[in-house]
């Protein structure tokens, strides 16, 4: 029981981790993205 208790807490934390790197992955394409559009508007107008 203490080893499955473990093995949760790591799987746990792992998983924060992962999702807290997608996350920030994800704010950063989108900012790229954000500026990319304010560009291409300033360039049409």
């Amino acid at each position: 029981m203490q080893m499955a208790k473990g093995l949760l807490r790591v799987v746990l934390i792992s998983m924060a981790i992962v999702g807290g790197i997608l996350i920030g992955g994800t704010v950063v394409a989108v900012k790229g993205v954000d500026r990319l559009g304010d560009k291409l508007q300033d360039k049409l107008h």
